[in-house]
């Protein structure tokens, strides 16, 4: 079982996203209309349910991209490090041994999925926040 490698790559930003999720809270349950929300009878936990979570959740969203970079980038050291084999690895072998083609396919490849996380973000953005929709309409 690979348990200290999974740890030494989401410690950091496990604490990082804790940090920001405790900022965004603290913050958007200090506003007008969770008061509103609260003096109409809702549950603190309804409150947090409905209204709190989901508008906190968008910062959230904007650091999950860089996020994702910083776990490919740092896999590569991880696997070296602890010996597992991966597309890491294979990377920093081509590298020292001058596999140029190897080199270009997998910075391709590394190129391809960070541009599918920056899509897959900013998506969730219209899933979370309607106002960032796209709409057939030029404003």
């Amino acid at each position: 079982i690979a348990l200290l490698p999974t740890v030494a790559l989401a410690i950091a930003p496990l604490a990082q996203t804790a940090r920001f999720m405790r900022t965004e809270m603290v913050d958007v349950l200090s506003s007008d209309y969770i008061e509103l929300a609260r003096s109409k009878g809702e549950s603190r936990w309804q409150v947090v349910a409905k209204h709190a979570l989901r508008n906190s959740m968008i910062p959230i969203v904007t650091i999950i991209g860089p996020m994702a970079v910083d776990l490919m980038v740092g896999s590569l050291v991880v696997e070296n490090i602890f010996a597992i084999p991966g597309i890491g690895e294979q990377f920093v072998k081509s590298i020292t041994t001058n596999d140029y083609p190897v080199i270009m396919g997998l910075t391709i490849l590394y190129s391809a999925m960070l541009t599918v996380v920056i899509l897959v973000v900013d998506i969730l953005y219209g899933f979370i926040d309607p106002r960032i929709r796209l709409s057939g309409e030029a404003n």
